[in-house]
């Protein structure tokens, strides 16, 4: 395959910046879409060309798979990222590129959809004897059928959305008398999210780990593994907190579960970059939960820690490249990322819309800021509220959460309210530093973790002392 000369990113904020980045580096040139209310955006102001799709939300735009192959075919694009969310595990769409000679960087369609079913998927590993969580994914859907299979797996259960992802159509079941609310209620939220309302069944792990390896491939064949992340930090199934290694792990475990996530890779052929996510209980026993066929919003920590770039390795396995290595690279260090976000925490962390009137962020070597937006820029109701990735990097693990402790006091985002201080509380805490969390902690001490403890007036007078000290900025300028 001849070498690619043009990718148009079809995603927006930061991940349009961080595929620009990469593709700048090795001499390509990138073509951005967008839709009108980020007309002026910073991943559109990057690309070295930019096309209109039009429309205001997600759908009317960056969902538009008709509208994002006609960009291509307008620009001359040859290949096409798409970062993360929208069209990335869209089976129809990497067809119809494929239709169009255009590459998609990413695994072959029939990767996406075997992953894509959650159904399927299960199925499949298991043959191939990756391990799943006891359960029940038939193709009955009869309230009566739940129930007994639910007796036959014991309670607690969890109905998960067959479609799903992203945490939606979830419900845990307690007990019998709670069954059929809560399929009727995982089956809405999951029409309503997916079109789809099929319901799986699976045993519930209590205090469960959220361990994830990330897997390469390429198209001779070859699969490797680049190490676990440990998400176990979550909040309404939303990873908050993501780190590498993962703590409190042995090696003789990593070596089963990394060993596991290939042998999910190889079920499907797969080729490029995926996580294959696993739940880890308090036994050490660990069980498949899906596969994403894309990149990773945490795939930073593992750039940190093995000097690799996730998005070149896409980009040259795309182009038939083999893997550079068919042995997993070493990890140098310990890697933390949070997540900004443009939220309240104290009104059930609602997004919070309007300009950014100032943002900063400490300039540090072992601090990485991943960002599709500026001082100026504007959070809309449209899309995500994400600021920011704030990636920190440490010698060991307690070196990386005290930087990441004084690298979070130090961010100043001035205009919309966020979770910075929910952040910082979070990762101060005793639990967390000793690695003693469960995707249940965030929800288990809410209330700890949103209580107060910086007066307004001690706000206002740290914003007077920065501002001071930078006399070329007014932020409060339109």
């Amino acid at each position: 395959m001849k070498p690619i000369q043009k990718i148009l990113i079809a995603n927006r904020g930061e991940i349009a910046v961080r595929v620009i980045r990469t593709a700048k580096k090795m001499g390509i040139k990138t073509v951005a879409v967008y839709s009108d209310p980020d007309s002026q955006s910073l991943f559109v102001l990057s690309a070295d060309e930019a096309y209109p799709l039009g429309g205001t939300d997600a759908r009317s735009s960056y969902l538009n798979v008709d509208k994002v192959i006609e960009a291509c075919l307008a620009t001359g694009a040859d290949a096409v990222h798409p970062g993360y969310g929208f069209l990335s595990e869209n089976t129809d769409f990497a067809k119809k590129l494929s239709q169009h000679g255009i590459s998609f960087i990413g695994p072959k369609p029939h990767s996406i959809e075997a992953m894509g079913d959650k159904i399927g998927s299960r199925i499949l590993v298991a043959k191939s004897g990756v391990p799943v969580v006891p359960g029940y994914e038939g193709e009955s859907q009869e309230m009566s059928v739940f129930k007994k299979e639910a007796e036959k797996i014991g309670y607690p259960v969890m109905a998960k959305a067959s479609a799903g992802g992203g945490g939606k159509g979830m419900r845990r079941i307690n007990s019998p008398d709670e069954l059929e609310a809560g399929i009727l209620s995982a089956k809405r939220e999951a029409m309503s999210a997916f079109g789809d309302d099929r319901i799986l069944l699976e045993k519930y792990i209590v205090n469960p780990r959220h361990v994830e390896f990330q897997i390469f491939g390429d198209t001779h064949g070859n699969i490797i593994h680049l190490h676990e992340r440990d998400c176990s930090l979550q909040r309404r199934h939303q990873k908050v907190v993501e780190e590498t290694p993962a703590p409190n792990f042995s090696p003789s475990l990593k070596s089963k579960m990394a060993e596991a996530a290939v042998m999910a890779g190889k079920a499907v052929q797969y080729e490029g970059a995926g996580t294959v996510e696993f739940i880890l209980g308090e036994k050490g026993e660990f069980y498949f939960l899906e596969m994403n066929t894309r990149l990773q919003v945490e795939h930073p920590v593992t750039e940190m820690t093995t000097g690799l770039d996730l998005v070149e390795w896409q980009i040259r396995v795309c182009q038939g490249e083999p893997l550079p290595s068919l042995k997993s690279p070493s990890q140098k260090g310990h890697a933390i990322e949070v997540r900004i976000y443009a939220e309240d925490p104290k009104e059930g962390f609602l997004p919070s819309i309007g300009k950014i009137h100032h943002l900063s962020f400490p300039t540090r070597e072992d601090l990485r800021i991943d960002s599709g937006v500026v001082t100026g820029s504007e959070i809309t109701m449209y899309y995500d509220p994400m600021i920011a990735k704030l990636i920190v990097w440490g010698e060991d693990r307690l070196t990386a959460i005290e930087r990441l402790i004084e690298c979070l006091s130090e961010t100043i985002v001035f205009g919309p309210k966020t979770n910075l201080q929910f952040l910082q509380k979070l990762v101060s805490t005793e639990e967390f530093a000793k690695g003693n969390v469960s995707t249940h902690f965030i929800a288990d001490h809410e209330e700890q973790l949103l209580k107060e403890n910086t007066k307004d007036e001690l706000k206002f007078a740290l914003a007077g002392l920065f501002f001071s000290s930078k006399q070329t900025l007014d932020p409060w300028m339109p």
